[in-house]
């Protein structure tokens, strides 16, 4: 599947950080929710829309259903994997009700908010909904720094996806009119250049691989049975929010590990 634009272009609606985030929905089974998602995202001031492997798209169901906010739907990006769709992200907050598993903080739709606004100051952001009957799969929550949880009525709990979309993003741009997730004093103060950023997905994705391969080498990991390890390493370092340098520290250590294999 080819994406339909060459990168993901960002814009500036809105207030701010908030232009930054980018929503992503991953496995869409109906064409109209992708359109109903893109309305609700251009009524509060988004537009960087990825879709993961729709079902299908373009539509037009989508077109019908984003009543306006055609332009969302044209510049959406298409891409095959969560990972393709998040690699440039500081910050990745996915939804979910299933956690079990996982230990990234939980947090509920103010606290995402202030938090991928927190990430957008470095720069784009992530906000990743799964699919209408199945959300996330484990495989895709082990990219997230963290979780949100929408508070429904526990008799009935079962939101549209275009509704948790309308819900979340709401919610980023009222904090961002609100201020929130602004950075200090302080950190205004100190240029692009002069701070570490923080590690993007796709730095720390080269890192978890450097990891795998490491531990494999000197007999730590079972290459028949890696993922208990691995997904504990990465909730680790997702919850540690490591910089690019720190990253890259990192993979020097690994690399003179298995220089003395």
């Amino acid at each position: 599947m080819e994406s339909r634009t060459d990168e993901h272009r960002p814009i500036d609606p809105g207030p701010g950080a908030a232009a930054r985030v980018r929503v992503v929905l991953v496995g869409t089974t109906h064409p109209g929710n992708i359109g109903s998602a893109a309305r609700a995202m251009k009524a509060m001031g988004m537009r960087d829309l990825a879709l993961v492997a729709p079902e299908r798209f373009p539509h037009a169901d989508a077109t019908a259903l984003a009543s306006g906010a055609d332009d969302v739907l044209a510049g959406a990006t298409v891409v095959d994997t969560l990972t393709e769709a998040v690699a440039d992200c500081h910050q990745v907050v996915g939804t979910s009700a299933r956690t079990r598993t996982h230990s990234v903080p939980v947090l509920e739709p103010d606290g995402a908010a202030a938090r991928v606004l927190g990430g957008a100051t470095e720069g784009p952001v992530a906000l990743v909904f799964g699919r209408e009957h199945s959300g996330l799969t484990n495989e895709e929550l082990d990219h997230c720094h963290a979780f949100v949880r929408i508070p429904t009525d526990p008799d009935f709990s079962s939101l549209n996806l275009a509704g948790s979309v309308q819900i979340m993003t709401w919610t980023v741009r009222r904090a961002a009119l609100a201020g929130a997730g602004e950075p200090d004093a302080a950190v205004r103060q100190a240029s692009a250049a002069e701070r570490d950023p923080a590690a993007t997905h796709a730095e720390l994705e080269g890192l978890f691989a450097h990891y795998e391969q490491a531990l494999q080498s000197i007999g730590v990991l079972d290459p028949e049975n890696p993922r208990h390890t691995m997904r504990r390493l990465r909730h680790l370092y997702l919850r540690a929010e490591p910089t690019a340098s720190e990253v890259r520290l990192l993979r020097g250590i690994l690399t003179h590990t298995l220089r003395g294999r």
